[in-house]
């Protein structure tokens, strides 16, 4: 009877194959990512506007949204009676930043006055926890935030006149830092 040795196999051969699998799959993954890459192009707001997202307080963000939300039961409320709803009232009715409760004390308790049938002037005790709000309602309704101290009510409410007396418009943009786009 003969013997026969046998070698076993070296694992040289296919540690390379592996390693090269695992380059092959690297350099795939790397290439779809550069190829699926989109550049974040973050726009700028001018002077004299604030970024509701970048710019403003937690407290201020809470208000505007609150502000965005009520603006569409005000326009109903308007289109009922034909004249724009006191503060009172919607404080009465519980909206939000209106109503006097632990929210609106937290975010700077502001005082609410209706600006003849044109605007809403929320006026901050504390403008270091948020500023003053001026909501004007018009075809396009927008939002103006005032961060100092003592702010009267404004007699003209033109861009030009609230920028002159310290007010800033506040927008929302909405980019890649905001939202993705899924394509399915």
């Amino acid at each position: 009877m003969s013997t026969q040795v046998v070698r076993p196999a070296g694992a040289g051969h296919e540690t390379l194959y592996v390693l090269l699998l695992c380059l092959l799959i690297l350099t795939v993954a790397g290439s779809v990512v550069a190829w699926r890459h989109e550049s974040q192009e973050v726009t700028s707001v001018a002077t004299h506007q604030l970024d509701a997202r970048r710019d403003l307080t937690a407290a201020e963000q809470g208000i505007y949204a609150d502000l965005r939300v009520t603006l569409d039961e005000i326009q109903l409320l308007r289109e009922e009676s034909s004249t724009l709803p006191q503060p009172a009232q919607l404080a009465e009715e519980g909206f939000a930043p209106f109503a006097s409760d632990a929210s609106s004390v937290s975010r700077g308790n502001h005082a609410w006055q209706l600006l003849g049938q044109q605007a809403y002037l929320g006026v901050s005790p504390n403008p270091e926890v948020a500023g003053s709000f001026l909501m004007r309602i018009a075809d396009q309704p927008d939002i103006w935030l005032n961060r100092q101290h003592a702010v009267s009510p404004p007699v003209d409410l033109s861009d030009a006149a609230l920028n002159q007396s310290g007010w800033q418009q506040v927008i929302a943009q909405f980019d890649a830092g905001v939202t993705r786009q899924h394509r399915h």
